[in-house]
């Protein structure tokens, strides 16, 4: 009987563990940040480059169409997992300003059953750092200077959504 049993249990862990299944779904992981900057496309497009290369931060993608996408560096929480956040900056042109939305992403790098190594997304509650950024965006496109990045005094939220 006990052998039976095992056999069983044996079984359903397998079909279990061996299965392919859907990909987490993740909507609504990312907090979004937005504003308007008093400047056009381009000017915004080259102070958002400036901005986050000032921020030490790894431009992945830039499109001169208005769309960044740029990350942290990799640290570690508790010595053993790899994690980083993403930002995806989206620029868009007004009649003579940009709207500018910041959507911030906390990523864990791993691997599931049947699937490669690779940055998963998890749930962000921390924007700080976006809303810094969109600070510094604001003020390098209208002529201002921009706060020093390692300032780390909270800021004003500006339209977060998330």
């Amino acid at each position: 009987m006990r052998k039976i049993l095992g056999c069983l249990v044996l079984a359903v862990l397998v079909s279990t563990l061996g299965c392919a299944r859907a990909a987490r779904d993740t909507s609504g992981f990312a907090m979004t940040d937005s504003a308007v900057v008093n400047a056009p496309l381009e000017q915004t497009w080259t102070a958002t480059r400036e901005v986050l290369q000032d921020h030490k931060l790894e431009i992945y993608t830039r499109d001169k169409r208005g769309r960044f996408v740029a990350y942290s560096d990799m640290n570690r929480q508790l010595m053993l997992v790899p994690h980083r956040q993403e930002y995806t900056i989206t620029l868009e042109p007004q009649d003579s300003s940009t709207k500018v939305t910041i959507q911030t992403l906390r990523q864990v790098y791993g691997v599931t059953l049947l699937t490669y190594p690779d940055w998963h997304a998890r749930k962000t509650s921390d924007n700080a750092e976006a809303v810094a950024l969109l600070q510094d965006i604001q003020a390098k496109a209208t002529g201002q200077e921009p706060t020093a990045p390692a300032a780390e005094a909270p800021a004003e939220e500006t339209g977060n959504k998330g």
